[in-house]
């Protein structure tokens, strides 16, 4: 199944007091180690919606400048000439190759699949069909531009499938965002 990938690094850090992309995790910044993650996939294309550049990358911009994830991924559902886009957050530094091959191997051209803990959705290392896009803007528009917004109208069109998180994989959706976070990693 042809697909693209997005990594979504363009958040400010504000609660990590510092760009999280230059983190170091196993002496490589975190950008860097997260666009190695999607790579070995061989996706179609590799996009990176964020400050960083990349010669081997294309860069995207946001959809809204400052709406937060919805409006890069909406960016790569535009820009991707695939059926399906990849979407994987910079500060989900656990996350693995196998994880997300797992959910490509899960997927149809016209159905992504979202992760899912107890009630909770995880979009932001998950897969989405191209032709969520118009959903995409429509909630960038919308008063609930969340991606749990989207998630959920994206579902009620039949467009994800839910794939449940196992216990054993809980440790790949830890989420740095904060000094605290790094320390416990």
């Amino acid at each position: 199944m042809r697909f693209s990938a997005v990594l979504l690094a363009g958040g400010s850090s504000a609660r990590m007091g510092r760009d999280k992309a230059l983190i170091e995790i196993e002496g490589q910044p975190l950008w860097r180690r997260q666009l190695q993650t999607l790579g070995r996939l061989s996706p179609n294309e590799l996009f990176l919606s964020g400050p960083r550049r990349d010669p081997a990358v294309e860069v995207i911009a946001d959809e809204v400048a400052g709406a937060g994830p919805l409006a890069g991924v909406t960016a790569a559902l535009h820009r991707s000439s695939s059926p399906l886009v990849l979407v994987l957050a910079l500060d989900l530094p656990m996350m693995t190759t196998e994880f997300l091959r797992s959910l490509l191997h899960r997927c149809n051209a016209e159905q992504g699949v979202v992760p899912q803990h107890a009630e909770r959705y995880e979009p932001l290392a998950a897969v989405y069909p191209k032709s969520s896009a118009p959903l995409a803007v429509a909630a960038l528009r919308s008063s609930d531009s969340s991606m749990q917004g989207f998630v959920r109208a994206a579902l009620q069109q039949d467009l994800l499938l839910v794939r449940k998180i196992e216990d054993d994989e809980t440790p790949l959706f830890v989420n740095l965002n904060t000094p605290a976070d790094l320390a416990a990693l």
